[in-house]
């Protein structure tokens, strides 16, 4: 158990906040994952449509039926590609978003991480204090005795 002057007992509360600070730091990490793979996807979406419509033949003679049918499939081609192109606009901003949530959470997460830190070393250099004025209290009190001839033996 721990004594609540510890170090442990001191911290509790901010271990605690640092956990769901992590937790929430990897969930929006892995939003922003899988929000970059779905505007990789869409990019990708649009760059195959605009390729295709690039590709498209072209009409070089024949009846007007075959004229009409090539402009309405490279019409719907291109209302295709703009849904597409759309969609690649609004996956980015969606990405943006995800990645500035992201850069907050990592930055809570990281202030946490520094407090305890901080608090952890104040408290060696506390106790390093302690130390060295145990140390010099020991030995004022051998130099007093030594010099008072206390320390002689018989």
């Amino acid at each position: 158990m721990s004594r609540p002057g510890s170090s442990q007992a001191q911290d509790a509360g901010l271990r605690a906040v640092g956990r769901v600070r992590g937790v929430r730091e990897q969930d929006s990490r892995i939003g922003l994952q899988q929000a970059i793979a779905e505007q990789r996807g869409h990019e990708a979406r649009a760059l195959e449509l605009r390729r295709r419509l690039e590709g498209a033949a072209t009409f070089q003679a024949g009846p007007s039926g075959s004229f009409l049918a090539l402009r309405a499939s490279l019409d719907a081609l291109g209302t295709v590609l703009r849904a597409a192109e759309d969609e690649t606009a609004a996956s980015r901003r969606i990405s943006e978003a995800a990645y500035e949530r992201w850069q907050v959470d990592r930055a809570r997460l990281a202030a946490v991480e520094v407090l305890l830190e901080r608090r952890a070393e104040a408290r060696r250099s506390d106790a390093a204090r302690r130390e060295a004025r145990d140390l010099d209290e020991i030995a004022a009190q051998l130099w007093q005795r030594r010099a008072t001839g206390g320390g002689e033996r018989a």
